[in-house]
């Protein structure tokens, strides 16, 4: 299948929720180190709301299920879960029962203009923009390829996953790593990781 459908979707955003649940305290670890340490505690949060919005209101469609997660990541605390949820909002907004690789693109896109609007980060940063951005670039070559969803993905993947390792070595020029100046080279941004792990499960379904 070329598209996915809202199953497949759904076993997408499972599987990310599975891999944050476990391994939450890799992620509150590489914040302590630096920033304040909260990020994976609060990303499980997120997940956990998302989770229990999903079993309230069963989904169907592809937009569905990311509508659902996304009401479960604007009620949590934090600055993270909020701005993540702002991003997988723009994957609701697509509005269609099968996300194509197009959909995915435009999402994608929309996702990290709206993330760089509210939190100001740019590539470089040492921000989850720097894992973000790259996906979206090579989403909208799969689209321009016209290579099925699930490749589409994979490329976001590779893309996303290199993005977050080049932050192991910037020092950071937003958030809150800012604060703590060299003290965070050497630490890979968790936000960045998250967003790898967030395309690397759309490539199991």
């Amino acid at each position: 299948m070329a598209d996915l459908d809202g199953a497949r979707t759904l076993r997408w955003w499972e599987g990310f929720a599975e891999q944050v649940l476990e391994r939450g305290d890799e992620l509150s670890e590489l914040d302590r180190l630096a920033g304040d340490g909260d990020f994976g505690h609060n990303l499980r949060a997120a997940v956990r709301g998302a989770q229990a919005r999903i079993q309230q209101a069963p989904t169907r469609g592809a937009s569905e299920v990311f509508a659902a997660v996304t009401l479960g990541f604007l009620d949590t605390g934090g600055t993270s879960g909020p701005l993540l949820g702002m991003y997988l909002r723009e994957f609701a907004r697509v509005g269609t029962d099968t996300f194509s690789v197009d959909d995915l693109a435009r999402a994608a896109r929309a996702g990290v203009e709206t993330v760089q609007r509210l939190g100001g980060a740019e590539l470089g940063d040492k921000t989850m923009v720097d894992a973000m951005l790259p996906a979206a670039e090579a989403l909208a070559g799969a689209a321009g390829a016209g290579v099925p969803a699930v490749a589409g993905l994979a490329a976001a993947y590779r893309a996303a996953a290199d993005g977050a390792r080049s932050t192991e070595a910037m020092r950071a020029r937003r958030g809150r790593a800012s604060y703590v100046g060299d003290v965070a080279r050497g630490v890979v941004d968790p936000g960045a990781l998250v967003i790898a792990w967030f395309f690397e499960r759309g490539t199991t379904v």
